[in-house]
């Protein structure tokens, strides 16, 4: 049971980095970040909010990882629910300050991206399941064989293309993201000597027998 506690609060602690990471991108104040780009140009499209659009997204991309192969677990629940909360907390307390100068901009939102790519090992390393948008990045890895920041970056650019033709906000700092994300994801992963194609997750079926054969003994 420890060892599920720690693997939660693991979780957790990397969903609090990933908002966070995305708040620093927001506050770089050098343009929408890549999936910011498509949430946005949906909601534009529709009418609709762009919480709604965020979570709707989601919910699509797990039914696609699923039929790729990749395992739903606790992890890709919480990762639609728990990145939003924390962005909205972080936003609340207003502790970081929104950046005008354009180069510093850019500066600030390399590190956001790294934040990013932090969180994204650690949830990811909980084994309860990458979350929606993480999982079709590991999926496109297992499926093409190419290095997890090429697939990154692919379907960070492939997206802010989408979202811009819909009318998605795009700025200098957006392509930036879009192509450093990979990077920053690899260098992560490397410095940390961390393959997620090689994690099992677990999902929810086997989380509760496990759970159940830890509560007997």
């Amino acid at each position: 049971m420890l060892s599920y506690i720690f693997r939660f609060i693991r979780l957790n602690f990397g969903l609090f980095l990933y908002g966070l990471g995305i708040v620093i991108t927001m506050r770089a104040n050098v343009g929408y970040a890549p999936w910011e780009v498509l949430h946005s140009g949906i909601s534009q499209t529709l009418g609709v909010s762009i919480g709604l659009v965020n979570t709707a997204v989601g919910a699509i991309i797990v039914f696609i990882v699923f039929l790729l192969g990749e395992k739903i677990g606790l992890g890709t629940i919480f990762n639609m629910f728990m990145i939003g909360l924390f962005m909205d907390l972080i936003l609340f307390l207003d502790f970081i300050p929104l950046f005008n100068n354009f180069w510093l901009g850019c500066a600030i939102m390399i590190l956001g991206l790294f934040i990013i790519s932090l969180g994204t090992y650690f949830y990811i390393s909980s084994s309860f399941g990458a979350g929606p948008r993480d999982s079709l990045m590991v999926a496109i890895t297992r499926k093409t064989k190419l290095p997890v920041g090429l697939c990154r970056g692919i379907l960070e650019v492939s997206v802010v293309i989408i979202g811009w033709s819909l009318g998605g906000l795009v700025g200098l700092g957006t392509v930036l993201s879009a192509f450093a994300i990979g990077f920053c994801v690899q260098i992560t992963f490397k410095a940390l000597k961390f393959d997620p194609t090689k994690i099992t997750h677990e999902t929810f079926g086997v989380m509760v027998k496990n759970l159940k054969e830890i509560k007997k003994k």
